[in-house]
């Protein structure tokens, strides 16, 4: 019996022991060119993914937003699941012992199962990552061929952020957040620019929509205003506004254009997602905490999100970011640029990982860009230098602009020194008193933690 459970403990050290040194049981059992031959690949492996990890970590980034080296991680990760089992497996056949009774075997075969596990698992998941990422890429993001020129020359990045929603209760969807991130393709310094849904007779780009409405858009019927928001739908419900394309491509397109007739600038890319996405989003987070600066109504019964730090759900903080009642359209346009700060600062890599099927099943479901492929490793990259900087915010809301009859000229003034960095003067005009920072209307770029 005492030699029997020696035997064991014996079989069972090598075996695992092989499991943290490829090839140390062939070397005991006198397999010396098998074991020398095992213990270098392990330790080629172990030095690549070391490598990968630390010295060449930002280029991993850069790789993990391509499909084709997702492809490739997915191949290597389930073979060296298979490898390191298989060296387990016959490491324990090499070192097992003749005669070991039916319980003894039973309980070596079992830990070497259960070692198996250990080791496929976590690679099992990382392949089951990195296969959901790469759904998810191809899915959103265009593909196409390199470019020699990342930037095309340019010194700015553009992108308008859309927020849209597609209510029960009207056929078609508003776009009611408007910004756009202009982002220093050098530095990474961003301001971003919030335009109100409600800005009416916007300027139309060239083209067919603007030679119907040479003096801004009117709107799309007598029940229909005529605000910014409605331009996406209207443009979506016209053919004769892009012939050939998609209702969604012809609505983005006018949408996109008509932003930089505004603002005087070019926008280069959109990423617009639903709101019912954004809320799953949130409750795959575990919610979002945020500081509510005032007592918000909540629901349709007579719900309150009281004042104070909360951690809020994803329904719960769709009302934080759109709730009207005892505000305006100007102090809401405030708390959703905070809402979408705090997401964005509290989604680190633990908690995406933990969520995150349900937020790239979101991700697929409820969000629209085009954003191409090919910008995805250098977007990392910039990302990174976005982070280190101060991100300031310029909403074109009153006193700066009346909506009613915008100043197009000032907006584009203000967007040109916003993003030059030259001093911008500000309007002696005194907004009403609120008792939230974010309530105050800012007449120049403010940093985005100020205002939050």
């Amino acid at each position: 019996m005492q030699g029997e459970r020696s035997a064991v403990c014996r079989v069972l050290a090598l075996t695992l022991g092989s499991a943290v040194l490829w090839g140390l049981a062939h070397l005991i059992a006198g397999r010396t060119r098998a074991g020398l031959a095992l213990a270098t690949l392990y330790v080629m492996v172990l030095g690549t993914i070391m490598t990968a990890v630390t010295a060449l970590r930002p280029a991993l980034f850069r790789l993990l937003v391509q499909p084709e080296w997702l492809g490739r991680l997915i191949i290597a990760a389930l073979s060296v699941a298979v490898l390191w089992s298989a060296v387990v497996v016959r490491s324990y056949l090499l070192v097992r012992p003749a005669g070991l009774s039916t319980g003894a075997r039973r309980l070596t075969r079992g830990v070497v199962a259960l070692t198996c596990v250990a080791l496929i698992a976590p690679l099992a998941v990382a392949s089951r990552i990195a296969y959901v990422s790469r759904d998810v890429l191809t899915a959103l993001f265009a593909s196409g061929p390199d470019q020699d020129g990342l930037w095309d020359g340019r010194t700015r990045l553009n992108i308008l952020l859309v927020g849209a929603d597609a209510a029960r209760n009207r056929p078609g969807a508003r776009t009611d957040s408007l910004t756009v991130a202009s982002v220093d393709t050098h530095t990474g310094q961003t301001v971003l620019l919030g335009l109100p849904r409600n800005l009416e007779h916007v300027p139309l780009p060239p083209g067919p929509a603007h030679d119907m409405f040479p003096w801004g858009f009117p709107g799309g019927g007598a029940t229909t205003p005529g605000l910014l928001n409605e331009v996406y739908e209207w443009g979506a419900d016209h053919p004769e506004t892009g012939p050939g394309l998609e209702p969604h491509d012809r609505g983005i397109a006018l949408l996109k254009g008509t932003v930089s007739e505004i603002l005087g600038i070019p926008v280069h890319y959109y990423a617009m997602v639903d709101m019912r996405g954004f809320r799953q989003v949130i409750d795959a987070m575990g919610g979002v905490r945020v500081t509510i600066r005032q007592d918000i109504p909540y629901g349709l019964e007579g719900g309150v999100l009281l004042a104070g730090t909360r951690l809020l759900d994803g329904e719960q903080a769709l009302w934080f970011g759109r709730s009207r009642t005892g505000s305006d359209d100007y102090v809401r346009m405030a708390r959703q640029k905070c809402l979408l700060n705090d997401v964005a600062k509290q989604a680190d890599a633990m908690t995406v990982l933990r969520g995150f099927e349900r937020i790239a099943d979101a991700a697929k479901r409820y969000v629209r860009t085009d954003l191409p492929q090919r910008l995805l490793p250098a977007l990392v990259e910039l990302s990174a230098k976005v982070r280190a900087t101060e991100i300031r915010s310029l909403s074109f809301v009153p006193p700066l602009i009346n909506t009613a009859d915008p100043d197009w000229w000032l907006i584009k003034k203000r967007v040109a020194q916003a993003l030059s960095g030259r001093p911008r003067p500000s309007r002696t005009a005194a907004p009403a008193p609120s008792p939230s920072p974010a309530a105050i209307p800012a007449t120049t770029p403010q940093p985005l933690d100020a205002i939050c």
